[in-house]
């Protein structure tokens, strides 16, 4: 059974999933499937013509240059192993890769919010102004809350006008308490005292914001440093997830943010939004191999349910349907 059988197989029985990164996924198939179908069309076989011009069309999805040479190595070693001649065929075998190389050889679970199973579970979400961090947050916590957990926010973007009233606004929303101090407040002290509520009132999730000044990247590591030493002090092992939100419609420049972010602090995972917006989703898998930091959360619209767990295959379901479905 060929990839594209085995992964209409998969989501015939996830349909929902499926129909959700298709339609989500629409704007980026539409100019990724487009070009590969144009240069299969104008190739009568598989030569480094069409490796150039397939490397050229991968770098403008903003799969990432790095990224990009590792999978036209794979592709020309395939080529020879199983002797394919149409350029067709290709397809099927893009496709493949860019499963394999999100994976890497790790288990699918990497892409798996990790929650405690007895205690606080600690989530820290770190990110730049404008990606749509508090508004992941609220989202998050609604679906959390949704689940049965109790969930409290800590309001730790002091810094920036307005973050904490929006997230106050999400915490109605969401049926989330939000644990807060005056604009201007020491972070680490909001998020020390939210540590405290969450206990008291044994919550099961603890999610907080923070500010996102890279401007300034000493500040922000000093910051971060000093919060990550106060959650680690009152809960031990924690943060058990630092979440990086990253907006896709900036691509290139979402992996510069990641680099930065991956510096000063140790990014477990990503949440990306605006996958809908952008015709550049490649950057999903250029974040995964040239960082080794997991997706784990999608953004595809503004209701609280777009946004979404990731999973490598229904990505790759979502950039290649029309082929798979025909």
């Amino acid at each position: 059974m060929g990839f594209f059988n085995r992964l209409k197989s998969k989501f015939s029985k996830k349909e929902e999933e499926a129909k959700t990164y298709k339609e989500g996924m629409n704007r980026t198939r539409q100019s990724f499937t487009e070009k590969l179908n144009d240069l299969v069309a104008r190739y009568r076989q598989v030569d480094e013509e069409f490796f150039e011009e397939l490397e050229e069309t991968l770098i403008l999805a903003d799969v990432g240059v790095t990224t990009v040479m590792d999978l036209i190595d794979d592709l020309k070693f395939e080529v020879q192993r199983k002797n394919i001649k149409e350029p067709k065929a290709m397809l099927e075998v893009i496709s493949e890769k860019l499963v394999e190389i999100y994976y890497n050889g790790e288990d699918e679970s990497i892409s798996e919010l990790n929650f405690q199973a007895d205690g606080l579970t600690v989530f820290l979400v770190v990110g730049v102004n404008g990606v749509g961090k508090t508004t992941s947050i609220g989202k998050l916590a609604a679906q959390l809350t949704k689940e049965g957990k109790k969930v409290v926010l800590a309001a730790g973007d002091t810094f920036r006008a307005g973050a904490i009233e929006q997230l106050e606004e999400w915490g109605k929303r969401s049926n989330a308490e939000v644990i807060k101090q005056a604009e201007g407040s020491d972070p680490a002290a909001v998020i020390f005292d939210a540590i405290k509520a969450a206990k008291s009132r044994e919550a099961d999730v603890l999610i907080c914001d923070t500010a996102g000044r890279l401007q300034n990247k000493v500040n922000l590591m000093k910051e971060l440093e000093k919060i990550h030493r106060i959650i680690k002090r009152e809960v031990p092992n924690a943060p058990h997830e630092v979440l990086l939100v990253l907006d896709a419609t900036t691509g290139q420049n979402a992996l510069s943010q990641a680099k930065t972010f991956s510096e000063v602090t140790d990014v477990s995972g990503i949440v990306l939004t605006k996958l809908d917006g952008t015709a550049k989703g490649g950057i999903v898998i250029a974040i995964k191999n040239e960082l080794n930091i997991p997706v784990k959360l999608v953004g595809f619209g503004e209701g609280i349910e777009d946004l979404r767990p990731f999973d490598a295959h229904a990505f790759v379901y979502g950039l290649f349907a029309d082929l798979v479905e025909e």
